[in-house]
């Protein structure tokens, strides 16, 4: 027999004493790590940064020379280092990829994006609801990072989810799809990693 869902598993535990706000703080040290996507002095944005997991390991990746800004629809408590920047941004809006330029003018080394759905349970819906949130964290990229830079997205995998591989293919010279160990057993999410980015083709 599985092992029944425990929200309080080995991950929420380790987070806890280590002093991290979420244990997908260790899915994306684990992308960094593995996929090599960020040294000191550089730029990263975290999309759907709340509660700041993420955020933190992003932060301590660049280091005081470099620039995390981190962006949700709900506050995120302040990290209390001053190369760590937060605001409350809908990407929906129209003036959102001016905003988060308020934040750091320049382009950004990486892109990252934890945004998931609320999920109701239907799969084939959480799938699609998903990859919304996929694409529009694929279109703040497209107006923020810099060339050769990288992406990181949560996505739930589905029936359409080669439709948006590919729109990834067109912009990054490699993509691979990824699953943290500190991902949930019965869990069916996992992360696209872009590497090279060229910009979308023009069609």
């Amino acid at each position: 027999m599985s092992k029944p869902y425990d929200p309080k598993d080995f991950y929420y535990r380790k987070a806890k004493q280590e002093g991290l706000r979420a244990r997908s703080a260790f899915k994306i040290d684990e992308i960094l790590r593995r996929h090599r996507l960020l040294a000191k002095g550089q730029a990263v944005l975290d999309l759907g940064a709340a509660p700041g997991g993420f955020l933190q390991i992003l932060g301590e990746a660049v280091g005081e020379r470099g620039v995390a800004v981190g962006v949700d629809l709900e506050p995120i408590r302040n990290l209390g280092k001053a190369w760590i920047r937060t605001a409350v941004v809908n990407l929906l809006d129209p003036d959102a990829v001016d905003r988060i330029r308020a934040l750091h003018p320049g382009p950004y080394d990486l892109v990252t994006s934890d945004m998931a759905p609320k999920t109701i349970g239907v799969k084939i819906t959480d799938e699609a609801r998903s990859l919304e949130l996929c694409r529009m964290a694929l279109g703040t990229s497209d107006a923020l990072l810099k060339r050769g830079g990288a992406f990181v997205c949560k996505v739930f995998m589905g029936g359409d989810f080669p439709l948006f591989k590919k729109e990834l293919q067109e912009r990054f010279d490699e993509v691979k799809v990824v699953r943290p160990e500190a991902t949930r057993e019965h869990s069916f999410e996992c992360y696209v990693v872009g590497k090279g980015f060229r910009a979308a083709k023009i069609r």
